[in-house]
């Protein structure tokens, strides 16, 4: 037996030579070897990606609600019906690629479990988002009246909001179309004189009225009204042209609403300023009307806008002051406290607070957007687990995201989660745990200590929102976080709560302390803004940015709030490429605006050029979508004051950067011939109405068909590059 073991064993250590078959039949090994070889290698590397996850502590909730932001930005970015579908395909691919090539791990036994579900999570997600933006589209779209329309109409008042500033009311209608009597939805401006009767909601009456569609945005990157009317309902918007004549009486909460508003103004008035009156409204009632618009720009520019527009800090700051007061009023009992689980009850109470709040302030979208976000905190207090993190702010995202998608593409959303993720991110970093373990004992190095925090949190804030700001509103305040220091625990600690106290004490006569406590507070902050607005250099104005850019930039400001410790620093790439662009932007050198009536032209010296100097929305959109003032609109030359113009009654024509512009002032009074000559002589022609097939000019004919179809135009005449405000295929409803 010993010698037959040796033997095999020789035999096997010799040299094998294969005859002409066995040659020919191991010649599949090697291609059977190199795909086995082939998943081996993707199975380690998978397990290696799979093990990274884990050790970084990746959370898959934050990264699904960037997936689902990601799914409806692409819809929005998406021309049409066919492009949406192949998007959900090649979204929806990686799903299905990670369930053929990872196995999970009780088949297969690999090592891949997390990265296999976070990819298929990730993707059926982002497939969500774009068809739960699709079908909001769909199901709540409201197609736009077909065009202008001057009639007397029957209309009932659903809403109302007060607009003293501007001497005139907005009503939100219903009423019908009058060419086919369709019933529409429509926002009515009324001016003081007209309105003697004051129109409530509920209130039926008649009346001579303008409707038109809601407006596109009047340059590429302004905004579009018309796409906000079509997720909020609207068909047309205008205004009532005769004093109207009522038919049914009815006042509702907007009513009573308003009675409030008018009695807070009157309250603060008597202690503090027009200016503290106005803006004590706002905050009890959500009525921002009467804010004069020299203190609204300097809230703006001073970074203090956000404590005009009913949001998070002020849902928060409701929230918190019923729930301290449940706490520290029932530990004063102990009976109480012993017996009843006083967290629970807190968060009970806070919840209600906050929804009273919302209901009390008008109920508008981003004020129940920070309601439900607020009310997510409470739940979590109540349960005992941490107040606010990441995960708990993706999950509000997706929730106000399952309901009105559309929000995401907004300023309001945008700068609202945008703070708070960045809050949330910049505490749980190393920086901030080195400087709590460093604070001290003494309670002036506490309250020193609190005080830095705060600041660098406003500083971090105000970084992390300027690209948004800069993007929607080409304007933003320097000084932000040095205004916000000083203000927001004046608002937090002393304005809220002296308001909210002086409407309950009213009730019994003793609320006169609480008003002036309020409307001193309240000077206080809007001195504030005036003087951080006014500082040198306080404000930068920056042309319409890139879209892509601001992309670039989020998707960094996103993997350095999402990942932790040096792997979030990668982050940091993306923003050094997106920065740049939107430092070094420039503007536009011509803007069409949507009706053709109006253009802008930048000179060589970055002076605007306006074709007529008029005020109107159309020309403080182009100027602002220039990286200009529209303040100093009225001081504004006219094309006809461009070096070298040759105008006349019935053209404009002249040179900029080598191209020939041609401006058609009267198309319609002018002969078919000398409309093609000079279209023939011309690169870029504008006309507000329709020109001839025969007008051909070089570059763009941008004439009211053209117009009609695109929307306002911006061109690049060093390139000839063209942006529309509707992209050439455009689907959208809207």
């Amino acid at each position: 037996m010993n010698d037959l073991r040796g033997a095999m064993g020789k035999a096997r250590a010799s040299t094998v030579v294969p005859i002409a078959g066995e040659e020919a039949a191991d010649s599949r090994l090697p291609s059977r070897l190199r795909k086995w070889g082939t998943q081996a290698h993707l199975s380690s590397a998978a397990a290696r990606i799979d093990a990274f996850l884990a050790e970084r502590g990746f959370q898959r909730m934050p990264w699904l609600a960037v997936a689902m932001i990601a799914g409806i930005g692409l819809w929005f970015l998406l021309p049409g019906p066919s492009d949406w579908l192949i998007a959900i395909g090649l979204c929806g691919m990686p799903a299905g690629l990670a369930m053929v090539l990872l196995p999970d791990d009780d088949a297969a036994g690999g090592g891949h479990g997390l990265l296999r579900s976070a990819v298929i999570a990730l993707s059926i997600v982002m497939v969500a988002g774009i068809a739960l933006i699709w079908a909001r589209s769909t199901l709540v779209g409201t197609p736009p009246i077909a065009g202008p329309r001057v009639a007397t109409v029957e209309a009932r008042v659903l809403k109302r909001e007060e607009q003293p500033a501007r001497q005139r009311a907005r009503l939100i209608v219903a009423t019908r179309d009058p060419l086919d009597g369709q019933p529409i939805r429509a926002r009515l401006n009324i001016s003081e004189e007209l309105d003697k009767d004051r129109l409530q909601p509920g209130t039926q009456f008649t009346a001579k009225v303008r409707l038109v569609p809601p407006q596109r945005a009047a340059v590429p990157g302004g905004y579009d009204f018309a796409r906000e009317a079509w997720f909020d309902g609207f068909a047309a918007s205008g205004s009532v042209l005769d004093p109207p004549q009522m038919t049914a009486g009815g006042a509702g909460a907007a009513g009573w609403r308003s009675g409030i508003a008018s009695h807070v103004r009157e309250a603060v008035g008597r202690s503090g300023s027009a200016g503290s009156a106005a803006i004590a409204a706002t905050l009890i009632t959500g009525d921002r009307g009467a804010i004069a618009e020299d203190d609204a720009q300097a809230m703006r520019d001073s970074g203090l806008a956000h404590m005009l527009s009913i949001s998070g800090l002020h849902v928060a700051s409701i929230v918190a002051m019923a729930w301290l007061i449940v706490v520290r009023v029932g530990a004063l009992w102990p009976w109480l406290a012993l017996r009843v689980p006083l967290p629970l009850v807190a968060a009970g109470a806070g919840a209600l607070s906050g929804i009273a709040y919302t209901l009390l302030t008008g109920a508008a979208l981003p004020t129940i957007r920070a309601c439900l976000a607020a009310l997510l905190v409470t739940a979590a207090l109540a349960l005992g687990r941490q107040a606010l993190s990441l995960r708990l702010i993706a999950l509000a995202a997706m929730a106000v995201m399952l309901f009105w998608p559309e929000a995401v593409i907004g300023p309001s959303f945008q700068l609202s989660f945008a703070a708070v993720v960045a809050i949330v991110a910049f505490h749980n970093s190393r920086f901030v745990a080195w400087l709590r373990a460093n604070r001290g004992e003494g309670w002036v190095e506490r309250w020193l200590h609190a005080a830095v925090l705060l600041f660098l949190t406003g500083l971090v804030v105000e970084m992390a929102l300027m690209p948004i700001v800069l993007f929607h509103f080409q304007r933003s305040g320097l000084y932000g976080s040095i205004a916000n220091l000083m203000a927001i625990p004046l608002m937090t600690a002393v304005t809220l709560p002296a308001l909210i106290g002086g409407l309950v004490f009213d009730l019994i006569g003793l609320g006169a302390p609480l008003w002036w406590l309020s409307a001193k507070s309240l000077d206080i902050i809007i001195a504030i803004a005036h003087r951080a607005s006014s500082l040198p250099g306080a404000v930068v104005q920056m042309p319409q940015l890139s879209l892509t850019a601001l992309l670039v930039c989020a998707a960094g400001g996103f993997w350095i709030a999402l990942w932790e410790g040096r792997l979030r620093l990668l982050g940091l790439l993306p923003i050094a490429i997106g920065l740049p662009a939107f430092l070094l932007a420039r503007p536009a050198d011509l803007i069409v605006e949507q009706t053709g009536r109006n253009a802008a032209l930048v000179a060589n010296d970055g002076e605007v050029l306006l074709l007529r100097n008029s005020s109107s929305f159309g020309a403080e959109a182009m100027v602002e979508a220039m990286g200009q003032d529209n303040a100093a609109e009225a001081g504004f030359r006219e094309f006809s004051e461009w070096p070298g113009a040759r105008c006349n009654g019935d053209f404009c024509q002249l040179d900029a950067k080598g191209r020939t512009l041609l401006v058609a002032q009267r198309p319609a009074d002018v002969a078919y011939g000398p409309i093609v000559k000079a279209c023939a002589r011309a690169d870029i022609v504008i006309s507000s109405r329709r020109l001839p097939a025969d007008c051909r000019p070089a570059l763009l004919k941008a004439d009211g068909s053209f117009l009609a179809r695109r929307g306002g135009i911006a061109v690049d005449l060093d390139d000839g590059t063209i942006a529309a405000v509707r992209p050439e295929g455009d689907r959208h409803g809207w």
